[in-house]
């Protein structure tokens, strides 16, 4: 008999199907036997009136986890899990789970530690509640693919191993590259500004490694990074509008796409108005001494608090979880960043803040050789490192711009995750480097 998925059983109601999944759960009470059997869509109860039909289990002493095909009649039943279960049924054992899983993967919540949950990943992610985080950041992914293609980006692809630490000198990995020194890429940034000169808009989902020292619920030493760039652009509102869309898209798409991951996880999601409000950096600076009495005026940066004020400010005065912060100082923003007209010590850059904490930073970059050149000098950085980088700029770039996400760290905003080793699927952190 041909398998029918979970999420179709309802439909064909009157009908023998073929389930194919893992026994999430076995009980028997007063002679009727209750199977859960889980597929990777989602769940259906069977039901098993007679020890015969339920002797494949029972007798072998089969465990939960057990990889099973149960065949059956599917019945509607109100109480049941989706509405429906199965009768009459007749039980195949695929492959026999060999002891209990390390965690209890049929209760509602996860009551182990997230230690335990990241050592046994390779199991605890088949609990619905893990699942539904990385249904939701596939979703998520796919969101920034389609809405980016529709606007005529191309994908791109960029080397991951690179000769030079060339974007900020440090916080790399070194490895051995046939006997010479090279480095795991900490952001396609340069190989994307290259490539605005070959299809003016292009993307890349992918992955960049960072060798901080971080330990904390918001840093990861490897994370999917999802990078935008884009020529002939006025400046860096341009950009801004684009990634307003792309985060409304998601939004959507989860609300469309996945409600049931929602429900499950209890999440709610933000509203992202049609214009997100802005600010610019010397214009934050001097409301938050305004209403906080706090003199942070001449810092190069917002810190935490700052940026939690700020949102506070705009959740209040504008009913927005989202700011935009623009304008950050020429000192704190990558020596390509274009500087503002006008107000050189102030760069076309920002950073979306939502409820409080940065979310994502971007801007618009330099597309003149001799600027470079000059912000080089101004920075001493040798130009040796960058002359690949430099050559585009000989030939006629556009103004271009664009941004950078870590997946996983928005993915953890937005559904208010408390740890984002919890969006990842098997995360690297300080001392993790297994499963």
């Amino acid at each position: 008999m041909q398998r029918t998925h979970t999420t179709e059983i309802k439909a064909r109601i009157g009908q023998r199907v073929r389930v194919e999944g893992w026994l999430q759960s076995f009980r028997q009470m007063g002679g009727i036997n209750f199977l859960v059997i889980r597929d990777g869509w989602g769940q259906v109860q069977a039901v098993g009136e007679t020890e015969a039909e339920v002797a494949p289990l029972t007798e072998g002493r089969v465990g939960v986890e057990s990889a099973i095909a149960v065949e059956g009649l599917a019945v509607s039943e109100a109480q049941a899990p989706g509405g429906v279960e199965l009768h009459e049924l007749r039980i195949e054992v695929i492959s026999p789970a060999l002891e209990a899983p390390p965690v209890p993967l049929n209760k509602r919540k996860l009551g182990a530690s997230m230690a335990t949950l990241l050592d046994h990943a390779v199991v605890t992610n088949r609990h619905p509640a893990r699942r539904a985080i990385l249904r939701l950041f596939s979703g998520m992914l796919g969101s920034f693919r389609s809405t980016l293609l529709a606007r005529s980006f191309t994908e791109i692809q960029t080397p991951k191993i690179v000769a030079s630490a060339t974007e900020s000198g440090a916080n790399v990995f070194q490895l051995d590259y046939f006997g010479r020194p090279a480095y795991l890429a900490q952001s396609p940034q340069f190989y994307k500004q290259i490539m605005v000169g070959v299809f003016e808009r292009v993307f890349e989902i992918g992955p960049v490694f960072r060798a901080e020292p971080h330990d904390t619920t918001r840093h990861l030493n490897e994370y999917v990074s999802l990078d935008v760039e884009m020529g002939f652009i006025q400046d860096h509102f341009t950009v801004m509008d684009l990634l307003r869309d792309v985060i409304a898209d998601i939004m959507a798409t989860f609300t469309e796409q996945y409600s049931a991951e929602l429900e499950l996880l209890k999440v709610r999601l933000a509203t992202v108005p049609e214009q997100i409000p802005h600010i610019h950096f010397s214009d934050a600076q001097e409301l938050i001494f305004k209403l906080h009495k706090v003199d942070v005026r001449g810092e190069p940066d917002l810190s935490p608090q700052d940026e939690r004020w700020l949102g506070e400010w705009a959740l209040r005065e504008f009913g927005s979880d989202f700011v935009y912060v623009t304008g950050y100082p020429t000192r704190k923003r990558a020596f390509y960043t274009y500087p503002e007209p006008g107000r050189p010590e102030y760069t076309n850059s920002f950073d979306l803040i939502f409820r409080g904490t940065e979310l994502v930073s971007g801007g618009q970059r330099m597309h003149r050789y001799e600027d470079y050149v000059a912000a080089m000098e101004r920075a001493r950085l040798p130009l040796e490192p960058f002359e690949s980088y430099l050559e585009v700029f000989k030939y006629g770039m556009p103004p271009h711009g664009g941004f950078a996400i870590g997946s996983e760290r928005l993915l953890m905003q937005l559904i208010d995750a408390p740890n984002v080793r919890l969006t990842a699927t098997f995360p690297r952190d300080l001392t993790r480097l297994t499963p």
